[in-house]
């Protein structure tokens, strides 16, 4: 009876060990490039440079889109910062 039971710890104890948890780490990076429909332009409408003078004094703008809307988008430099700052052809900001 000994021996049975010594048998059953042993295989019951074999079988642990093997049943170990396994860890799979895995790293999924999902990439997303959104299109807008922004066209580069070399220059913009007095109205949005004065615009952007008053809201941000010593700006300076690096690179300005327009879409289809008219809308701009205005990649704008103050005080060592880079934005962006979307305005409609009138100057008024747009926050999006």
């Amino acid at each position: 009876m000994k021996k049975l039971i010594l048998s059953a710890a042993i295989l019951l104890g074999s079988l642990s060990i093997q049943a170990e948890n396994t860890v799979l780490t895995t790293t999924t990076v999902n990439s997303v490039n959104y299109q807008d429909e922004y066209k580069e332009v070399d220059a913009v409408p007095a109205a949005i440079k004065t615009s952007l003078d008053n809201a941000y004094p010593g700006v300076k703008l690096e690179k300005a889109y327009v879409n289809d809307k008219k809308e701009y988008k205005i990649e704008i430099t103050v005080r060592g910062e880079k934005s962006i700052v979307y305005t409609d052809a009138s100057g008024n900001i747009i926050k999006k």
